[in-house]
């Protein structure tokens, strides 16, 4: 699917506020609703939309540890280890990477202590090898690119 000015256009609207409806991003976007409809299932089908969505506050919530994990991974098992520790639900982020490390985690946490125990369960699974943990101090910017 070829995106054009249109499409960019509605998926920009969804990305400042997934709640408005198809007639408002018509009137952002100056096109038709059908038009916004029709878009919008389209990119809905071929996954560019991934999903509709929310963002939360989670310090708010009591999230109040952020951190980054590097893992070293032995032997190929990168995809094995990281679906594993993507089932956690305080994952919000698995990456394979370059460099010293080959994946990195992002995850948040109510206390140090559900951290903690989180590290030292995943520093028992088979195949990793290491880990490196840095604590989110401070969000500077976390957002969606426009397009």
């Amino acid at each position: 699917m070829e995106i054009d000015e249109t499409d960019r256009s509605i998926i920009n609207a969804l990305i400042d506020n997934s709640r408005l409806s198809y007639r408002q991003i018509a009137e952002k976007t100056g096109v038709s609703v059908a038009t916004v409809m029709n878009r919008v299932n389209a990119l809905d089908r071929e996954r560019i939309i991934k999903r509709h969505t929310t963002i939360v506050d989670y310090e708010k919530l009591g999230y109040d540890v952020e951190v980054l994990i590097d893992i070293r991974i032995a032997k190929g098992k990168l995809m094995e280890v990281e679906k594993k520790i993507a089932i956690d639900p305080h994952v919000c982020g698995v990456y394979d990477t370059t460099g010293e490390f080959d994946a990195v985690i992002l995850a948040r946490f109510e206390s140090r202590r559900r951290m903690d125990t989180f590290l030292k369960k995943i520093q028992t699974y088979d195949f990793v090898e290491r880990t490196n943990t840095k604590l989110v101090l401070n969000t500077v910017k976390e957002s969606q690119i426009r397009v």
